[in-house]
């Protein structure tokens, strides 16, 4: 096959399920790679919200301090490429087939799901260019996703919320004991987490990790990053676009790894940092949009903070669509008393979006009044573009739910020959 799209439409159908938790497989195939080592050092992040933003934060100060890196991350919003970077820099269409090539010369008759495919594509990607760094954010928990196939030299836990309930159990405990499975004898753990379940804090005692905790061996407040361990360091740091436990953790990981740049330039770079769909601010067609992937009750709270930090003088309005799987009351409920009016919407294309019924039902279980509900439940472009004639100077349109929905947004405002992006 000779372009992205016909492959990418393959691996979706090599596998007889979306996801296939378990190493063996990917690992077989991975010492036929002879991948089980991408980088010189790896550096893998897990956990329920906030991985992304970590990753990225690693790579820009990694890359700042003149470094090489491999990035992989996921999902991707408007292309693939976004999962795999080198150098900071998106690979090639190029370069992902010829790494697809290589995977399915060496799985011969292994059956990999699509994550797995793409993981050892990535992997591949980054032995071929020799990176120092390999970056490397978790899939699906920790244990048995494919990223855990290769050995963390340092492993870093974001947060531990409940996510993915039929894969990584229902409680933080059981989902916090998955998350851990990252984890090596040893080996540096950094947990960003300020609560974190007793499971994460045994395993990393069991396995002996040189670990540090947010709140205890490193913090940031109020514009300020501690690490009382050693290499002990104090400085302030600018307003960060960012989710701070995530930026912290990176921090602290390479701090003490020894990498971290000057503070001037470490500043720079934290007061620069963005990531798409977290907290995006978009201008479109002379309105404010914010976008944000969150999609559990975790991530809707950290995003109502964010919302209080950056007030408007008009309306917040919100234009949400979910998964039928995601707990929508706990979504909306964090939301409730900052958004002014609700515009539920669909994702028609997609077979696990919630429909109007799951989403209204939501809505309500929040108790949001249902005068501030608009229930008509159009299709996710159909409201962008009717909400348009609703927000006035002044007002901002909240659009979030999952990644899905800021994808479909992102798209139409790229492909919009009226709109323009800011930010």
């Amino acid at each position: 096959m000779r372009d992205l799209q016909s492959w990418l439409a393959r691996l979706e159908q090599l596998h007889p399920t979306e996801i296939e938790l378990g190493l063996e497989r990917v690992s077989s195939v991975a010492h036929k790679l002879d991948v089980t080592v991408p980088a010189q050092r790896v550096i893998t992040v897990a956990g329920t919200n906030g991985k992304g933003s970590c990753v990225r934060t690693l790579e820009a100060l990694l890359t700042a301090g003149g470094h090489t890196t491999g990035a992989y991350s996921s999902p991707h919003l408007l292309r693939f490429n976004e999962r795999i970077r080198i150098g900071a820099e998106e690979v090639s269409d190029a370069q992902l087939i010829e790494a697809f090539e290589a995977v399915e010369t060496a799985r011969a008759e292994v059956s990999l799901t699509y994550f797995e495919f793409t993981t050892l594509a990535a992997f591949w990607l980054f032995k071929q260019a020799g990176v120092e760094f390999a970056l490397l954010e978790v899939g699906l928990g920790g244990r048995l996703d494919a990223v855990n196939l290769v050995d963390a030299d340092i492993a870093i836990i974001t947060s531990v919320a409940v996510d993915h309930e039929a894969w990584l159990g229902n409680d933080r405990e059981s989902i916090g004991r998955e998350k851990a499975g990252i984890l090596r004898a040893g080996k540096t753990f950094i947990c960003a987490d300020p609560q974190p379940p007793a499971s994460v804090v045994d395993a990393a005692r069991n396995l002996d990790c040189d670990s540090y905790f947010i709140g205890h061996q490193f913090k940031m407040e109020s514009q300020q990053f501690d690490l009382t361990a050693e290499p002990a360091l104090a400085f302030g740091i600018p307003d960060i676009h960012l989710p701070p436990p995530s930026v912290a953790a990176a921090l602290a990981a390479l701090a003490i790894a020894g990498e971290l740049p000057g503070i001037e330039q470490t500043c720079e770079v934290l007061g620069a940092l963005r990531m798409p769909g977290r907290c995006q601010q978009v201008r479109w067609r002379d309105l404010d949009l914010v976008l944000d992937v969150g999609h559990n009750p975790a991530a809707a709270e950290y995003l109502a903070a964010w919302l209080d930090r950056h007030p408007v003088k008009g309306r917040t309005l919100a234009l949400v669509a979910a998964m039928a799987d995601k707990d929508l009351a706990g979504l909306a409920a964090p939301l409730s008393s900052k958004v002014d009016h609700w515009y539920p919407a669909l994702l028609p294309d997609n077979p696990r979006a919630a429909g109007c019924e799951q989403l209204l039902a939501g809505l309500t279980a929040a108790d949001i009044p249902s005068a501030r509900i608009y229930d008509a439940c159009t299709p996710v472009t159909e409201s962008l573009i009717s909400l348009h004639a609703e927000l006035e100077e002044g007002d901002r349109l909240l659009v979030f739910g999952s990644f899905f929905t800021v994808a479909e947004v992102l798209g139409f405002i790229r492909d919009d020959s009226d709109g323009q992006q800011g930010q």
